[in-house]
């Protein structure tokens, strides 16, 4: 099926502007996304009303195991998360960052998904520089929910402004999203996310100096999904920091790993 390849600066492409003017007979079109695509595509899709699915979520409960006549094994669970949901949900079209935003291996999961599914997938290269900023990753808020908000908001061009004042941080969460959520509930209120996950709330993905930034003032765990690429810059920045964990989990965390951020976040006053 159709593989699209947008260039910088482009308006949405043709074919998914003709499917969000005229979406199937009775219902809204149903747009599933991976990473965070341009700011022009997301509001185009805000303005007809389209539901956005964002593939990257845990949204379906089969095995990853499914995943295998697709990918290998040894591949990045969100990536094999994205897979599985593609196959699973029903979407009408899907867009796919990739390249600095994102990552090359959602650039091959794209061809993967457009050479399997019957619907159009969609490639962008989102460079958006101009920032919305981030005070979510500064709140005061239970780190789980921060990520949720923030995860959710990739799904709106124009985030809703949240009075939001930044607390003092007491612990650092560096790094992507994770794919199982519940590693978040370890870590006090008063963490600020840094990162990946920082440049996603700022909806500039691309943003390298801005993911590079962590507070050398409060101790801080760096994470990344197994087999990521973003696991180089994770370890870099963990040894560059004077109280820093570098963490890189696959699937869902073990206990083992569980117990050592516990640990890390209790030696170090994190929870005060």
């Amino acid at each position: 099926m159709t593989s699209y390849t947008e260039t910088t600066g482009e308006p949405v492409p043709a074919l998914l502007a003709e499917l969000l003017r005229s979406p199937p007979a009775g219902r809204q079109a149903r747009i599933g996304i991976v990473g965070v695509p341009p700011r022009r595509i997301v509001r185009a899709c805000n303005r007809a009303k389209a539901e956005i699915v964002d593939l990257d979520a845990m949204l379906v409960k089969t095995d990853l195991e499914g995943t295998a006549a697709y990918l290998p094994k040894v591949y990045c669970a969100i990536l094999r998360t994205v897979v599985q949901n593609a196959l699973e949900l029903e979407t009408d079209a899907i867009v796919v960052d990739i390249g600095p935003g994102k990552c090359d291996g959602a650039a091959h999961v794209a061809h993967i998904l457009a050479d399997t599914l019957r619907v159009p997938v969609f490639q962008t290269h989102n460079q958006d520089k101009e920032g919305v900023g981030h005070p979510v990753c500064r709140a005061k808020m239970g780190l789980k929910e921060k990520l949720l908000r923030i995860t959710e908001g990739v799904k709106m061009a124009d985030p809703p402004a949240a009075d939001l004042p930044p607390c003092r941080p007491t612990a650092g969460f560096w790094g992507v999203p994770p794919r199982d959520f519940a590693i978040l509930d370890l870590f006090p209120p008063t963490t600020h996310v840094y990162g990946w996950t920082r440049c996603m709330e700022n909806k500039t993905p691309a943003d390298i100096e801005l993911e590079r930034h962590c507070n050398l003032g409060v101790p801080t765990v760096f994470f990344a999904q197994s087999f990521c690429a973003k696991t180089a810059l994770a370890q870099h920045l963990a040894r560059r920091h004077p109280q820093a964990l570098y963490l890189d989990v696959d699937v869902t965390p073990s206990s083992s790993t569980r117990a050592k951020i516990q640990a890390f976040l209790e030696l170090s006053g994190a929870y005060r």
